[in-house]
């Protein structure tokens, strides 16, 4: 697959750990299954749903609490990611830090993400 041996697909910050580790405790899920699917106006949008169950080619990051498991069609467009969650006055929600965007919409609902040999020579696997 895309993954390094020894390194996390993805990375979660502090808060972003207690909010999934609450949403896990409130309803009894597994987890957070992360992915990607085609639309939006930048032609990428991220997915995020509950998980009653881990399949085991899901990627899964587990941390003070939190897990997430990554989809296994989305674990090269999410490699590297930081997972964070962000409250404000008028919004809150989790956020993606993600190296492997190249551009986004302006509601940054959407993505682009650099094609999939450029990914691939960026980690060295061509």
């Amino acid at each position: 697959m895309f993954a390094i041996p020894g390194k996390q697909a993805v990375t979660i910050t502090e808060a972003a750990a207690r909010q999934i580790a609450r949403l896990m405790q409130k309803d009894g899920h597994k987890g957070l299954r992360i992915g990607v699917k085609k639309g939006g106006c930048a032609g990428m949008e991220y997915t995020m749903e509950y998980a009653s169950d881990v399949n085991p080619m899901d990627e899964v990051v587990e941390q003070d609490g939190a897990r997430v498991m990554i989809a296994p069609m989305a674990q090269m467009f999410l490699f590297g990611t930081q997972i964070d969650y962000q409250t404000s006055l008028l919004e809150s929600g989790f956020k993606f830090n993600n190296p492997n965007v190249e551009d986004a919409c302006g509601c940054g609902e959407s993505i682009k993400f650099k094609d999939v040999e450029a990914l691939a020579a960026e980690r060295g696997e061509n």
